[in-house]
Parts: C-alpha cells; sequence; structure tokens
C-alpha cells in the first residue's frame, strides 16, 4: 500500500533541486565541453572562469580539478548588510529577492517564464545584496565542500545562522496577521525555498487551528441565535400572540 506523499517539497528535495544552481568555477586543468540534458558546457580553459551547475562544479572540486568562486552574497561585507536590512531596516519583512537579470516587457519573452534555479543568482556576476531563492542550501554546501574556497568561513557560517534564525523568526510571526485585520493574508516575498519548506508544517499547523477555530466559534454564533429566537418565540406565546 503507497503512502500518501507530503503536501510540497521535502529539506532534501529542495537541496537536490539546488544542485542545478549556477556558480562560478576557476578549472584547474582543460576539460571538454560536456552534453548535458540542459545543453553544452563551456570548454574549461585554466584559468579562465566558467560558469557550472553546482553539482558539476562540485564534483571537479572534489577531483581537484576546480576551484569554486563564492557568489558576492556568500561573502562576509554583503551578509553583513543583509543581516543589518532584515534587523534595523526593514525588521517585519523579509529582505527583496534579487531582481530578475532578463528585461521583463508587456512583450511575451521566453525568458520571462525562467526562475530559480535557472537563473543566474550566484555566480561571481550576482549582485551582492540579495539573497537567492536558494541561499540557504548554497551557503551550507558550499561551507561543507568547498570552505577553502569561501573567505572567512567560520564568520560566514556565523552570518548564516544569524540570518537564519532572524528570518525564521519573522516567519513564525507572519501568521499572526492570518487572524487579524490583514484579510487572511501574509506577506511571503523574498522567503527561500528552505525557508518554505522547513516552516510549511508549521504554518500549515497554525491555518488548520485558525480554521477549526473559526468553525467552533460559528457553530456558537448559531446555537446562540437560535436560543435567542428561541426565546422570543415564546415570549409571543405567553402574551398571546401565536
Amino acid at each position: 500500500m503507497a503512502l500518501p506523499l507530503q503536501a510540497g517539497l521535502t529539506p532534501m528535495e529542495v537541496a537536490f533541486l539546488c544542485e542545478m544552481e549556477m556558480v562560478t568555477v576557476v578549472p584547474r586543468q582543460r576539460l571538454e565541453s560536456l552534453n548535458l540534458l540542459s545543453g553544452p558546457t563551456p570548454a574549461l580553459r585554466p584559468p579562465h572562469r566558467a560558469p557550472l551547475p553546482l553539482w558539476l562544479a562540485l564534483l571537479l572540486k572534489r577531483q581537484r580539478r576546480a576551484n569554486i568562486l563564492p557568489p558576492p552574497w556568500l561573502l562576509p561585507p554583503s551578509l553583513e548588510r543583509i543581516l543589518k536590512h532584515e534587523t534595523e531596516t526593514s525588521p517585519l519583512a523579509f529582505s527583496p529577492p534579487p531582481p530578475h537579470p532578463h528585461p521583463i516587457t508587456t512583450r511575451i519573452s521566453p525568458t520571462d517564464h525562467i526562475s530559480p534555479p535557472f537563473l543566474p543568482s550566484s555566480t561571481a556576476d550576482a549582485p551582492p545584496d540579495y539573497l537567492p531563492y536558494h541561499w540557504l542550501e548554497i551557503g551550507e554546501i558550499l561551507l561543507e565542500a568547498a570552505s577553502d574556497d569561501v573567505p572567512e568561513p567560520d564568520r560566514v557560517s556565523g552570518l548564516l545562522r544569524d540570518l537564519r534564525e532572524v528570518r525564521m523568526s519573522k516567519m513564525r510571526g507572519s501568521v499572526k496577521v492570518l487572524e487579524g485585520e490583514g484579510g487572511g493574508v501574509s506577506k511571503m516575498t523574498g522567503v527561500g525555498a528552505m525557508e518554505v519548506a522547513e516552516g510549511r508544517g508549521f504554518i500549515l499547523g497554525v491555518l488548520d487551528g485558525l480554521r477549526r477555530l473559526g468553525s467552533s466559534r460559528e457553530v456558537a454564533r448559531r446555537e446562540r441565535e437560535e436560543e435567542e429566537g428561541g426565546g422570543e418565540g415564546s415570549e409571543d406565546e405567553e402574551m398571546g400572540f401565536e
């Protein structure tokens, strides 16, 4: 008997999808182009930089055939600015996601439908002060597999941990607006993939609790109205009205 599938992606599935993100490598050896399902990779010629999928970059890193350049947003100064934005500039909202690299116009374009992990948001040319959709997974993977390529890895690890705690606190606090005057809408612009996967259970639990609470309130309101209506009918009978 097949077990029911969990709603949404699990953290392991999110981490797997993250490895399709493009990163920048500096090859140590020559490597000809590879024909992948996503298309051919660029030929590697030391010391010229080249963009590669994260999974392939990690493979070459383990084989000591390439170094991985950390994206600009993973450097300590950028993480500190983002953390300051999260805690001081915008303490109630998430920091904005990186701008779309392709111009969006009124005309339909093939690039309009490109979304993470197929956006170059973690290459060496990515904007420095924006967290991409897979920021948490990429940061943890690079710190584990390529810490020697990341400047000040201990400091970066601490900043990522602080960012994660601040943003998870915001996500937990954002569910309060669901029962307020916000019309049951919680703004999640800028939330990352792993944050969604980890927070889904908590948010769905809160929503289910609010739904049950609203249902019980509605039942109580109807019972109260029925009792009040029945009381009015008995008073009319006592006064001789039928």
